[in-house]
This record gives C-alpha cells, sequence and structure tokens, in this order.
C-alpha cells in the first residue's frame, strides 16, 4: 500500500519505492524517514523479493535533504531534539544499508546532504548524466554525524570524502563519478529502462546467494578483519548455499545451456 508521501510499487520480485514530495524537492521529513524506515522492514520479510529500487518523484530531485524547516532550531532544548531526530534518521539508514537483498539507488535528480547520504547506503547507484550531488555541511556551519562521516570513508575513501565535506561543492559528470558518488551516468531518457534492467537481472540470480553475499560484505564493512563470531556466520552462509538447492538447480542449469528456476532453498 502506498501512502502520499511513499509510492510503492512491485513488479515480479523488484520493488520500487519513491520519495513522492516533489513540493518539497522530495527532501525527508521525520514522518516520511519514519515510513520508509517501516516500509522496508516489512519488504525484508517478503520472500518473493530480491531487489529494491528507491527513487524520488519528478525529474528535479531525488532527495534534497532533511527536512529541517519541520524542526525547532533556537534553543538548547531544540537542538536536544534535533540530536533525538538523528537515532530515527540513523535507524533508516541502517534499515538500507542491512536490507536483506540489494538496494539501487535511481538518481532521478539531485541529492544533496541526507539524500546524498541515502543514496551512498545503496549498494549500487544510478544517475542521469544531469544530476548534481554534493554534501554542504561545512557551508551551514555543521559537523556532519560521525556515523554519516564513516559510511562515506567506507564507501568512496577518505580523500573524497575529505574533498566532498571539506569543499561543500556541488559535483556533476564526471568529476562526481570519479569521486565514487554514482556507479553509473546514463542519458536521463536511458535511466529508467538501464537501472529496471540490472535491477531486474539481479532479481533473476538465486535469493540465498544475493542475500548471503550481501551479509558478508556488511561484516567486511564494518571491520578490518572478522573476529571469531563474525568467521563463523560467514563460513555458515558459504556452507548453506554449497549444500542449497539453488545450487544444485544453478549447476544443472548451467550444464543443460537453460534458464535456472532459484526458490531460495
Amino acid at each position: 500500500m502506498s501512502h502520499k508521501d511513499l509510492l510503492i510499487e512491485q513488479q515480479k520480485r523488484l520493488c520500487t519505492l519513491t520519495l513522492n514530495r516533489p513540493d518539497k524537492k522530495n527532501s525527508l521529513s521525520l514522518e516520511l524517514v519514519d515510513l520508509l524506515c517501516v516500509t522496508l522492514k516489512k519488504l525484508a520479510k517478503n520472500d518473493n523479493l530480491r531487489v529494491v529500487m528507491l527513487r524520488g518523484a519528478g525529474d528535479k530531485a531525488f532527495c534534497s535533504g532533511f527536512d529541517i524547516g519541520s524542526l525547532p532550531t533556537q534553543s538548547r532544548e531544540d537542538a536536544d531534539q534535533r540530536l533525538q531526530s538523528l537515532d530515527r534518521v540513523e535507524s533508516l539508514l541502517q534499515t538500507v544499508i542491512h536490507f536483506p537483498y540489494p538496494v539501487i539507488a535511481v538518481l532521478n535528480g539531485f541529492a544533496f546532504g541526507l539524500g546524498c547520504e541515502l543514496a551512498m547506503c545503496c549498494d549500487i547507484r544510478i544517475g542521469a548524466d544531469d544530476i548534481r550531488m554534493g554534501m554542504p555541511p561545512a557551508r551551514l556551519g555543521l559537523v556532519y554525524p560521525w556515523t554519516g562521516l564513516q559510511r562515506f570513508i567506507q564507501n568512496i575513501g577518505l580523500q573524497s570524502t575529505k574533498e566532498i565535506f571539506f569543499t561543500g561543492r556541488t559535483y556533476s559528470g564526471l568529476r562526481m563519478q570519479a569521486l565514487g558518488l554514482v556507479d553509473y551516468l546514463v542519458a536521463r531518457a536511458e535511466l529508467e529502462k538501464f537501472a529496471t534492467e540490472m535491477a531486474l537481472q539481479i532479481a533473476e540470480n538465486a535469493p540465498l546467494a544475493l542475500k548471503g553475499i550481501k551479509r558478508v560484505i556488511n561484516l567486511l564493512m564494518q571491520t578490518n578483519w572478522l573476529d571469531n563470531n563474525q568467521a563463523a556466520e560467514a563460513r555458515t552462509i558459504f556452507r548453506d548455499t554449497l549444500s542449497s538447492q539453488d545450487m544444485r538447480e544453478g549447476q544443472a542449469a548451467f550444464l543443460e545451456k537453460r534458464k535456472p528456476h532459484f526458490k531460495g532453498k
């Protein structure tokens, strides 16, 4: 079911979530933050789902960031309230990161601040070739939360993170891609087709493999080296796929030169 601020469309094993606040440049209010988080948690329990695409409504903005206009800013008490709101934002970002299947950001417009970080939390970022991205906190007198800085360092590296946050610049084109903010830049007219084709290609793969690969990657992102418990979990994931029906089906399909029919078992 869709909400006025979040449109939900499911096509076979692909679900598209659209931030639907075009009049607010698809900024994230706390209501939308909570709604998106709850929706993703529900979708995570859908055994028929294999991939999620996240986009913004219209053709101007993916997400312009957090709707700070909805929060008070004057007193220390107000500042404390804003700090508490960060917990809800962090919960959303963690939900995107740890969603069991791949999440693709379809950048149909600009992405700044929290919108840029939301895209960074997705597994793959595909953008129209005329979009812009940036992180302006330093220009607003703000130190960005350490969790966000850490995510940028993990995803695009230390030097790119320093440049993006120190300058507060707005990036576009090849420089934006070189910094790692986006993985693919395609002509706007081809964006939806390109992203959907990649999503459907992912959706054809074995669900146990998709979930296992994403889980192990997330484990590796948390530390430079897996501890004993984490290594044991990774080994268990690998072992379970070795003995799965899906692996036997994949091998048989390869030998028989046909398309596999995976069941997630």
